[in-house]
């Protein structure tokens, strides 16, 4: 029997990607699959799942100079056929594993140098410098290693361009997750909208619960997630529009259908930073996928999905008074917004799911 590592530094144990998706479907091809994380909760076993933990960092810089190393002195010790690389700081330990004479496949979740580019705290020149730096360095590593696979085409294009083997497995939700049957009640639903996911400035969340305090109706706002800044968190709070928030934290997966089957838009407004143009954010398939029309950002991939799919509003992010209006609409307008659900949600079932993409990892990997 094969053996299969996934390797994350960052990404918590039962994160969707990494766990829900890579793991269980190689568990379920009958790969002896192990992943590896570092979140100090200790060595556990789900199904056939073996989950290792080196520990959690005490910081971030501890996170990215010593947990790779760690990991590193772990993962030999596994003696895999193949390693899958799923945080970028874990580029370090590549060529190591390669030494091995082992397969090792990086999975690139996002554009790590525009990403770089879009961090505002940074000084402007020196986002420029590391985001040089970092993409030089990630190619010389990416050539020498199998393979990369790729959360978007547009990550895909990147590596390919370079003449590095790449695959896109885009980020779909999975079809078990889904009542194909089965029909939102919209006579029930309330005025409520909802966003999930981690939660940033970057995000869009201070234009969003700004949005709350210009509806013509009085519409709730369902938040569920993290907020990765303490000072957007604060600066949200003290807006009029936090009193139409409900806000939930962090959710299990279990916990947020009730939620999402009571609201009447999914919300995913991203600012047009450079990491999050050509992204493909697992909530909006995710919204899609549960029967909801979505308020999205009217960048050309997302506004190109929705509008084929006739399945949501596109609204300027920046502008609070365009998501007002958006949710506006589709308060006054219940039957559009059940049919731009519903045509959501038909195309989740005919294309974008994880049934698809798993299908196409399992190739690329069998054929490295």
């Amino acid at each position: 029997m094969r053996t299969i590592v996934h390797i994350t530094s960052a990404h918590p144990r039962f994160d969707v990607r990494i766990f829900f998706k890579h793991c269980k479907s190689f568990e379920c091809m009958g790969f002896n699959t192990h992943l590896l994380v570092a979140d100090g909760k200790g060595e556990e076993q789900v199904g056939k799942i073996l989950i290792h933990d080196v520990g959690k960092p005490i910081n971030r810089v501890e996170r990215v100079l010593k947990i790779p190393n760690r990991m590193l002195k772990k993962a030999i010790e596994l003696d895999a056929d193949i390693y899958i690389l799923h945080d970028p700081e874990l580029l370090q330990i590549a060529l190591k594993l390669k030494n091995l004479k082992r397969k090792v496949v990086f999975d690139s979740h996002e554009n790590y140098s525009k990403q770089i580019l879009g961090k505002q705290y940074i000084n402007k020149f020196i986002r420029f410098i590391l985001s040089y730096i970092f993409s030089i360095y990630e190619r010389f590593v990416s050539k020498r290693i199998d393979a990369v696979i790729a959360a978007t085409p547009s990550i895909r294009d990147y590596f390919l361009s370079f003449g590095i083997k790449s695959l896109d497995i885009n980020n779909y939700p999975l079809l078990s997750e889904i009542d194909l049957n089965a029909s939102s009640n919209w006579d029930n639903k309330s005025n409520e909208v909802c966003y999930i996911g981690g939660i940033a400035s970057s995000r869009g969340i201070i234009e969003l619960v700004d949005s709350l305090s210009l509806t013509s109706a009085e519409v709730k706002l369902n938040l569920c997630g993290e907020f990765s800044e303490s000072s957007t968190q604060l600066c949200c709070q003290k807006k009029t529009g936090w009193n139409r928030v409900n806000y939930f934290g962090l959710l299990s997966r279990k916990e947020l259908f009730p939620l999402i089957n009571q609201s009447i838009a999914g919300i995913v407004t991203f600012h047009p930073s450079p990491n999050h143009l050509d992204s493909q954010p697992n909530k909006m398939f995710e919204y899609m996928a549960n029967g909801m029309p979505i308020i999205a950002s009217n960048f050309p991939l997302w506004e190109r999905i929705i509008k084929e799919n006739k399945c949501g509003l596109i609204v300027d992010p920046l502008s609070s008074l365009d998501i007002a209006k958006a949710i506006d609409f589709l308060v006054a307008n219940r039957e559009i917004a059940k049919q731009m659900g519903t045509n959501g949600k038909h195309a989740i079932i005919e294309k974008y799911n994880w049934d698809v993409e798993e299908k196409k990892l399992i190739n690329f990997i069998e054929q490295i």
